[in-house]
């Protein structure tokens, strides 16, 4: 686990809210503080969607950045800034096999639970916390340390300046 703090806030929120940067990750969870605060749970509800409609939207257990983009975006644009955000992120199943197997990690795919970045805004300060959830006990932190790795270049990758804590 480690924290990155987001220099340039302005470029970083557009590629969050308006750009494509961050749509194929899921969402566990976010918290948006504006004159309320909007709390969204990423859980896809069962039987809001027909089996065929999840099918044709690709959707899995949780919502996709995509779906929920718009209607995060609408709780922050104005005039004035949000007081906090908090989006938890998680990289979708598929990716996280593919992570794993690519970085020759030692964990199935069943035992890890979710690779997550944390997006935090708060006092004018924005970090991207890493994480990680497995369901067994290990020793070994292999998983985090590569995980680490993957979000700097992730970062790097699509120009976002970070300095790490």
């Amino acid at each position: 686990m480690i924290a990155l703090n987001i220099d340039e806030m302005k470029p970083f929120t557009s590629k969050l809210f308006v750009g494509e940067v961050f749509d194929r990750f899921l969402i566990k969870e976010a918290s948006i503080t504006t004159f309320n605060t909007f709390t969204i749970e990423g859980t896809i509800r069962p039987g809001y969607y027909t089996e065929d409609e999840k099918e044709a939207l690709n959707l899995g257990e949780l919502s996709t950045w995509a779906m929920m983009k718009p209607f995060c975006f609408s709780l922050i644009k104005g005039k004035r800034l949000p007081k906090s955000f908090k989006i938890v992120m998680q990289l979708p199943k598929d990716d996280t096999e593919r992570f794993l197997s690519e970085r020759q990690i030692s964990l199935q795919s069943s035992e890890v639970k979710g690779l997550y970045m944390n997006i935090r805004y708060e006092d004018d300060r924005l970090t991207c916390v890493t994480g990680s959830s497995v369901s067994v006990f290990t020793m070994d932190k292999t998983l985090d340390l590569e995980w680490d790795q993957e979000v700097k270049a992730f970062l790097k990758q699509n120009q976002i300046v970070y300095l790490e804590e």
